[in-house]
């Protein structure tokens, strides 16, 4: 039997909740129930546990940027596409009061989008902030053969691109085509602040 899809409602996210984790989770409900995939066939597809989907889906737990990168990768969308829509459409000009801040607190890791997807686009912006120590990440790109450009804007990160591992320092950018497993690792004191250009092939 699937499972029902929760009754999350943009209303539902009143005080003392955070709005897009609350819309968020109904969009992975939704998703899910789109494909008619079970629980146990999206853990299957993803290699995330059955019970961890389900508290996600339900709110019950917030999850991580590493539990919705494997989402992402399962339905095709980078993270940026995800939060859009849970979001209504971004004017051309994108003020910096209403730029979606996602924190996953598990990892230590703020993601600001600053040039959401929209429709006609294929770049998008994105600003990720990780706290000394923090180390994320990803199994595998959302989209095969995505063009990612990482700025750094201020400290130090050191990120591993299909095994290779690279030192980036304020100032400094990284360009690549995404096709394997990727890490972000903040090498401290401090916290790196870096933008990220995503271009879908």
């Amino acid at each position: 039997m699937w499972d029902i899809l929760p009754d999350v409602r943009e209303e539902d996210a009143g005080p003392g909740t955070d709005r897009v984790d609350v819309l968020l989770a109904a969009r992975l409900a939704e998703l899910r129930n789109e494909r008619g995939w079970s629980l146990e066939e999206l853990a299957r597809r993803s290699g995330v546990s059955r019970s961890t989907l389900s508290r996600a889906e339900r709110r019950e737990i917030s999850p991580t940027a590493s539990l919705l990168g494997r989402l992402c990768a399962v339905y095709g969308r980078t993270l940026s596409q995800l939060l859009s829509e849970v979001e209504t459409e971004p004017a051309h000009l994108v003020r910096a009061g209403v730029q979606t801040v996602w924190t996953d607190e598990a990892s230590g890791f703020v993601r600001r989008s600053v040039s959401p997807p929209q429709a006609g686009l294929r770049a998008e912006v994105v600003e990720g902030t990780l706290r000394p120590g923090a180390d994320l990440s990803y199994d595998r790109p959302p989209v095969p053969g995505m063009e990612q450009h990482i700025w750094v804007l201020d400290g130090s990160v050191e990120m591993t691109v299909d095994g290779t591992a690279h030192t980036l320092r304020a100032g400094d950018c990284l360009r690549t085509r995404l096709w394997g497993p990727t890490r972000f690792r903040c090498l401290g004191p401090e916290p790196v602040r870096y933008a990220v250009v995503v271009v879908l092939p």
